[in-house]
């Protein structure tokens, strides 16, 4: 919204406050403003001029010498090179000295042998855009009227020494589209009053019901339309100081009754259309939803085809214009019109912005009515228009208004306590505080105990609730005034919750063991949802997935991580080591949202350690893929809650995967991938696993006790036992371990043999035991007595004979 400081001046007093001034104040108020500009800032020396003489260049078929009164003892020669330059006009010139958009300057110049002293000026020289420029000036100089005495500034005459605010206008603040809601917020960040156009009522012979009837069939899209008739119209050029103001607004003028609407327009913030009565073709105004493809050509001269729920003004038959968007050519006011119907209407903001979209139409107008307008400006800016057609268009308002009206346009009503007010603001404002800013704003306010009752003008639909007054008391209080506190009240630092710490706790031991953090899609194909899944369930199925690749929810993250081994293989990456923390979803039924849950997902393939200068190379096995998980599980303390069993999964390996136990309870596994899988993917030996991450992250641990360095020797015994190859040899350490008592400390496995001189269905497996008493030094009977405990077990429980 462009607004002019000159003419704002005629509805608030500005005594005093500068352009500058009121933009930082009503910017404070929460109104952004986002420029000041003056169009003619630094232009000087142009003045008006009254051409004497107007005569051909005696060398030059394009110029003309003119003899020009500027307002001095002696009139000047100027050579002009405008078409539309003639003897008698009234036209701007810019005098030898003067300065021009730019920083131009003008001189005193020959042209073709003949001095001129001068410029005649058009309004583009002069810093107004071309699109602004009336069309009878747009291709040569501005000629003003005859009222106009040679040697006044120009630059005032024609509003440039005006300075423009621009208002930042959010969606919600439609009200001060208009000159006059701009002056209600001045008046109230001012504290001073409104002086509203005074509408005076002229008698008439005939009534507007003798010439027009409204017939409103889309209420609900325009519940409110007013017909006024204005007689014997001349149509001519505006007022200049109407023209003017409507270019410092962004509009450009036309004639005297167009521009009055765009005048009033801007002034009310209620559009207006002016049809053409004898145009019209009927008697009758029909406001209807419009047939589909039903045709109107608009102003623009541009045919559009309509749809079924756009709304549209008609005579009865045809579109004569689309409501609150355009109006229709075949009505538009033109040289010969002297009779006009006035039209000022309230239509739906969603149905002028739908179809302002559709046909990709925004105007002055359909900008006011998507915002919404005053319902009760409609009526005035009616007035205040016939009336400036009265005064500059010499027409004659017949009698009446012609009114199809359903319109509820009741004053919003809101309460609000002094209590809630300073509580939400952290102040300590009084009643009468309150009370006066809602005076300032024009609001209807009283006070009963601690509560306000606020009647709302219809100008601000902005305010329904008891935040919005709030907010308007903020801003006319002085958001500088708000104090500066802070937050009362106990707090804690932040923190992560211990899932989220061993999340990443995990993150870093992967990152640290060498591993690269992989994403996955959690969207994968029918087939890959169930593969390698902890838990078999049906997968879940998107309703609109984007591919036939995509459109079911994973079980399992190893599909997708596989994916990503080979397509890095693919592309000469012979060693890979990947990890993922995501999720997968578990099917709850038909009709109900699936369960998410993380689970913790790693693949490796090729070498693990490699040292070329030493030689040393150390590929990827069940070892390695092992080795990690028990670095993590030592990292998150649950290593002594582990263990590990064979297992037979469907696409891994059957010799080389186990399960991973968690006290007892399956959280996933780990080996290598079935080499079937592996030829299929185009793998080289790839080593898998997959853990469900809740039970790991919230398993409850032993506090944690520290241990003081013994001062006792320990003592080491090593066996070596002979056992059936089902035998698995954690099981074995299980049953060391609770049979050895409190002197047995550690059980570490460091051989396995299964070659000749072993019986068939025999393996070897060597254990190497620490014994140690943290009180004193163990003698050789107390550990033999407590190894003998260990064998004894051992033979019964397994089978295990000592190998000799």
């Amino acid at each position: 919204m462009f607004v002019s400081y000159k003419w704002l001046e005629e509805y608030v007093d500005l005594n005093g406050v500068t352009a500058e001034q009121l933009a930082d104040k009503i910017t404070r108020s929460g109104i952004e403003v986002e420029g000041v500009e003056m169009a003619a800032e630094g232009v000087k020396g142009v003045v008006v001029g009254h051409v004497l003489e107007c005569e051909p260049h005696p060398e030059a078929d394009k110029l003309n010498k003119c003899l020009v009164d500027v307002g001095e003892e002696e009139p000047v020669q100027i050579i002009c090179g405008a078409p539309n330059v003639a003897k008698g006009q009234k036209v701007a010139v810019a005098k030898v000295g003067a300065v021009l958009p730019g920083n131009f300057k003008i001189k005193k110049a020959k042209l073709r042998g003949e001095e001129s002293f001068g410029m005649i000026c058009s309004l583009q020289e002069l810093g107004v855009e071309g699109k602004l420029v009336p069309k009878e000036y747009a291709e040569g100089i501005f000629v003003f009227p005859n009222s106009a005495e040679a040697g006044e500034d120009a630059l005032s005459l024609l509003n440039l020494d005006d300075e423009v605010l621009e208002l930042g206008l959010t969606p919600n603040r439609s009200d001060c589209l208009s000159m006059l809601g701009v002056a209600y917020e001045v008046a109230a960040i001012l504290g001073s009053d409104v002086k509203l156009p005074q509408v005076e009522n002229r008698a008439a012979s005939e009534q507007t019901s003798d010439y027009i009837s409204v017939n409103v069939e889309a209420k609900e899209d325009n519940p409110l339309y007013i017909a006024k008739v204005i007689k014997n119209v001349k149509i001519g050029p505006s007022p200049l100081w109407m023209q003017t103001r409507l270019m410092s607004a962004g509009i450009r003028p036309h004639n005297n009754v167009v521009d009055i609407t765009n005048y009033v327009l801007l002034e009310y913030g209620q559009p207006l259309h002016a049809f053409d009565y004898d145009r019209l073709g009927s008697k009758e105004i029909v406001v209807r939803k419009a047939k589909q493809d039903e045709v109107i050509v608009t102003l623009d001269d541009a045919e559009r085809t309509l749809s079924s729920d756009q709304l549209v003004i008609t005579n009865g038959k045809e579109p004569v214009a689309l409501a609150g968007v355009m109006g229709g050519a075949n009505s538009e006011v033109q040289q010969d019109t002297t009779t006009v119907l006035l039209e000022s209407a309230y239509f739906d903001g969603q149905a002028v912005r739908q179809a302002s979209k559709a046909h990709g139409l925004r105007s002055e107008a359909s900008a006011r009515f998507e915002k919404g307008v005053d319902p009760k400006r409609v009526m005035k800016a009616a007035e205040r228009a016939a009336e400036l057609m009265v005064k500059y268009a010499g027409g004659e308002v017949l009698a009446g208004e012609v009114i199809s009206d359903s319109m509820d346009a009741a004053e919003a009503v809101v309460t609000i306590t002094l209590e809630k007010i300073n509580r939400v603001l952290g102040t300590d404002i009084t009643k009468e505080e309150v009370l006066s800013i809602f005076k300032r704003l024009q609001f209807k306010a009283s006070v009963e105990g601690d509560t306000f009752t606020v009647t709302v003008p219809t100008r601000r639909g902005d305010i329904t609730i008891p935040e919005d007054l709030v907010e308007e008391v903020a801003r006319l209080y002085g958001y500088d005034n708000l104090p500066k506190t802070l937050p009362t009240g106990s707090s804690l630092p932040g923190g992560l919750t211990p899932y989220q710490s061993k999340r990443r706790i995990t993150r870093r031991f992967f990152e640290g063991a060498g591993l690269n953090q992989a994403v996955t899609y959690s969207l994968t194909s029918a087939e890959k949802a169930v593969q390698y899944a902890l838990d078999v369930r049906t997968p879940v199925k998107l309703s609109m997935p984007m591919s036939e690749e995509r459109s079911y929810l994973r079980l399992s993250i190893l599909p997708q991580l596989l994916e990503v081994v080979s397509y890095n293989l693919a592309r000469q990456a012979d060693s890979i080591a990947l990890f993922e923390l995501g999720a997968t979803f578990l099917s709850n039924g038909d009709g109900e949202l699936p369960a998410e849950e993380e689970h913790i997902a790693g693949a490796l393939t090729g070498q693990w350690h490699m040292h070329q200068w030493q030689g040393e190379k150390k590929p990827v096995d069940f070892y390695v893929a092992k080795g990690i998980l028990e670095g993590l599980f030592e990292k998150l303390a649950v290593n002594e809650s582990i263990s590990y069993r064979a297992a037979a999964i469907e696409g891994m390996h059957p010799g080389r995967t186990a399960e991973v136990l968690l006290n007892g309870e399956v959280i996933g596994y780990v080996g290598q991938v079935h080499p079937h899988v592996q030829k299929n993917l185009d793998l080289k030996e790839t080593y898998v696993f997959e853990l469900k991450a809740a039970p790991l992250f919230n398993a409850e641990l032993e506090p944690l006790q520290y241990e003081a360095i013994p001062r006792f020797p320990s003592i080491t015994r090593d066996i070596a036992l002979v056992v059936d190859k089902s035998v698995g040899a954690g099981e074995i350490k299980e049953v060391i371990l609770s049979a050895g008592g409190r002197l047995l400390k550690d059980v570490h496995i460091f051989d396995l043999y299964e070659g000749e001189h072993m019986e068939p269905g025999k393996k070897s497996v060597a254990y190497s035991l620490r014994y140690f008493d943290p009180e004193k030094t163990l003698t050789d009977d107390e550990v033999v007595k407590a190894h003998d405990k260990v064998l004894a077990a051992v033979k019964e429980k397994t089978g295990a004979q000592l190998r000799g």
